[in-house]
């Protein structure tokens, strides 16, 4: 039944585009991106009456119609039989169409995306045990942190250290994944890049520990690579690249055995001696320059954060946050940026919240209320661009200043989050970790979204949506 309602939707859609009009078509997290040949040709309005389109809009030439996490990947499935992604796909002309820093964005976001889910839920898990082994929560039930049993604390880091323990291994596999290679082999070279064998790269970095990196060749550190975001990145793009390269060349009888081979020891040494020390050196830099930003006193920093990011948002750059916030988590455990960037979806929201209460257009009041409840889910699109942008202007600019003033209290008041993934309602729960945070995280996010609110119904409601629809005076008349 299910399967045939999303068939449905990809026939409705193909229909209203125009088969002959569509050049190819990919998807990301929430929207079906259309290459198409005539966007003039597409009826808007058509198209957001079909069940579950949450809104359409045009950029960097693809036509992009929003249908939220998990949809989209059932409606996609349909329109292609029921075949899973095929790397053709994702190299095809709609993605070509991206150049420069526009596409290397989006690869890094197809990189990303789908580990997120994985670090979302360590950081709930990171969450948990903050909240179940603190002082006061022990203290409550007449326990203490000795109380508890080793094994359930063993058990208890398990859940918490894995993810970021290996999360070269699983940068690497998505790398692979994403450029061609067999992503069974990008994750053991991934492994590979924090190895026991190695000196472990937290370790490392403490000086009490008393471990030490390996010295190769008089001058080049060998460590584990825990923690490195960017290693494991270019590592695994290069090796994907090099598999592919190898299996033109290899006869097939030599290449189920030796191609792995090449690949594993070329890229481990590499990895290890070239590149890893290189790129530790570039990572260490770009957190920094990140904490430097956020830490500008007076709260200018996150007023910064909080005013580009939506801005981020509207062009496509905002994938960009995640390997910044990836580093941050694996390398200090928080995530301030993710904090900083959240009030834009409060903002968008209560903004989008105005302009449906206020609204006399009967569709408007429809979409509005649709897409504030998704947008509370974390889904911002249909609230930015089928309500927020679509009229006028002036809901931009409250949207935005309100998302900067709430990224500016929040850096006063140092509020970080443990994980990212999470969006809106969800969010407080990357700050159960601690009550303090959390409190203050709740009070702000809440303040934004009731301003964002107040101040678009007062004076930032679009005259076009105060038009009654025809059919609505007609119906009043009678």
């Amino acid at each position: 039944m299910s399967e045939n309602k999303y068939e449905r939707i990809g026939k409705e859609l193909i229909q209203i585009i125009g088969e002959d009009n569509i050049e190819s078509y990919v998807h990301c997290a929430t929207r079906l991106r259309f290459s198409v040949k005539d966007r003039k040709k597409i009826d808007d309005e058509a198209i957001e009456k079909i069940d579950e389109v949450k809104g359409v809009f045009y950029n960097a030439g693809q036509y992009q119609v929003i249908l939220g996490t998990g949809t989209v990947n059932k409606v996609y499935s349909a329109l292609r039989g029921g075949r899973p992604d095929e790397e053709e796909e994702q190299e095809s002309s709609s993605s070509n169409k991206e150049k420069g820093i526009r596409r290397a964005v989006r690869t890094l976001a197809d990189i990303f995306i789908p580990i997120i889910p994985i670090i979302a839920a360590t950081g709930l898990f990171l969450g948990l045990k903050g909240v179940l082994t603190s002082d006061a929560f022990l203290g409550l039930i007449g326990k203490s942190i000795e109380d508890i049993p080793e094994y359930l604390l063993t058990l208890i880091s398990v859940l918490t250290d894995t993810a970021f323990a290996f999360l070269p291994a699983l940068i690497c596999w998505s790398a692979f994944r994403k450029f061609g290679g067999m992503p069974v082999i990008g994750f053991v070279l991934g492994l590979m890049l924090v190895s026991p064998s190695l000196p472990n790269a937290y370790a490392v970095a403490d000086i009490n520990s008393g471990v030490e990196p390996i010295i190769a060749f008089g001058f080049i550190p060998i460590v584990g690579y825990q923690g490195s975001v960017l290693t494991a990145l270019v590592v695994g793009f290069f090796g994907a690249k090099l598999e592919r390269k190898l299996r033109a060349v290899m006869p097939n009888a030599l290449d189920l055995i030796f191609t792995p081979f090449f690949v594993l020891l070329s890229m481990m040494i590499t990895g290890l001696l070239i590149l890893g020390p290189l790129l530790h050196f570039l990572e260490a830099g770009l957190v920094a320059v990140v904490i430097q930003l956020i830490d500008i006193p007076l709260g200018i920093g996150g007023l910064l954060i909080g005013f580009i990011y939506p801005l981020a948002v509207m062009t496509g750059m905002h994938h960009l946050f995640i390997m910044i916030e990836t580093t941050m988590l694996a390398n200090t455990g928080f995530n301030p940026l993710i904090t900083l960037c959240a009030m834009y979806g409060f903002a968008n929201a209560g903004t989008c919240l105005g302009i449906t209460v206020k609204a006399k257009k009967s569709t408007v009041k429809v979409t509005g209320a649709s897409a504030t409840a998704t947008q509370l889910l974390g889904v911002s699109e249909p609230a930015l661009f089928g309500v927020v942008m679509r009229y006028s202007t002036k809901p931009l600019y409250v949207m935005i200043a309100c998302s900067a003033v709430g990224g500016a209290i929040l850096s006063l008041l140092n509020v970080q989050a443990n994980s990212y993934g999470l969006a809106v309602v969800l969010s407080p729960l990357m700050y159960i970790y601690d009550w303090s945070q959390l409190l203050a995280y709740l009070v702000v996010s809440v303040i934004i979204f009731v301003a964002a609110f107040v101040i678009t119904y007062l004076f930032a409601v679009p005259k076009e949506v105060m038009v009654e629809d025809e059919e609505v005076k007609v119906r009043n008349v009678g």
